[in-house]
């Protein structure tokens, strides 16, 4: 799926105090670098997208105060339409706030784990930072498909009164 966390492909480096074999740290490792990138990519998108719109729309009272032909006019503002229909599409502003949120959440975890406090202070402390990691993607992965599958407006938590 291609809007959805990989598995790790290459390893990365390891803490000192980590084994080599340690899977869960690659994966952690792996995970932070697919959300940065993700977050970055989706922020680029969105802003992207809105700012052209806004240059767009300002054209709009500009060609009409100018006698431009109403075709510039239309297409000015059939273009607008358009970018917003492919940012719903796509949902870049969604999936950067999803992705960031989700990349700083494996951040706090990796930071805890490698001081050693919270939760990473027992005895099975790799345990705990693997079912953190999986459950922190798994709720990451369940709203960005529940977003994919509700009506525009449900996903963010708003619904139109009936």
């Amino acid at each position: 799926m291609e809007g959805q966390p990989r598995t790790p492909a290459v390893a990365t480096p390891l803490p000192a105090s980590a084994p080599i074999t340690d899977y869960t740290w690659e994966r952690l490792e792996d995970q932070l670098q697919w959300y940065d990138r993700k977050s970055g990519a989706a922020q680029r998108a969105y802003k992207w997208v809105k700012v052209a719109q806004l240059v767009l729309a300002a054209g709009v009272p500009i060609a009409v105060a100018s006698a431009a032909p109403g075709l510039l006019t239309a297409l000015l503002g059939g273009l607008v339409v358009v970018l917003e229909g492919v940012q719903q599409l796509y949902q870049w502003q969604t999936n950067w706030v999803l992705y960031r949120s989700t990349n700083e959440a494996l951040k706090h975890e990796k930071f805890l784990y490698l001081a050693q406090a919270g939760p990473y202070s027992g005895a099975h402390r790799q345990r705990v930072l693997a079912e953190r990691v999986e459950g922190l993607v798994s709720q990451e992965h369940a709203k960005w498909t529940d977003s994919r599958h509700q009506p525009r407006g449900e996903a963010d938590g708003s619904r139109a009164s009936t």
